[in-house]
């Protein structure tokens, strides 16, 4: 039996058209959003299989519960040193990728 009217679209296809195309700030606004709420996710699942609270995490890094809470659920633009901080206080391997795209860059 073929179904009639359905089409597939692919994930890029329904976010360009709902969010934006790649390149336009409503596009890169929700892209470092979802990168942000997957490195919270990925706090929260290195704190719960060392086994700690959010307390006893907040008082490795030297900050209270509630912020690394904020952290988790990407409540907060958490600076770049205390994310740093939680991953090394959890005793996480790092890695970043940074991408210039479409950038030339001229040092003098």
């Amino acid at each position: 039996m073929k179904k009639q009217g359905m089409k597939t679209y692919s994930l890029d296809e329904v976010t360009d058209k709902h969010i934006g195309k790649k390149g336009t700030a409503k596009r890169d606004q929700f892209e470092n959003e979802l990168r942000l709420d997957l490195i919270g996710k990925a706090i929260k699942q290195a704190r719960k299989e060392r086994k700690l609270t959010q307390a006893q995490l907040g008082e490795l890094i030297g900050v209270q519960k509630a912020q690394i809470s904020k952290i988790e659920n990407n409540l907060t633009d958490a600076r770049f040193e205390t994310i740093l901080k939680v991953f090394r206080a959890l005793n996480a391997k790092i890695n970043f990728n940074v991408e210039l795209l479409n950038q030339s860059l001229n040092l003098t």
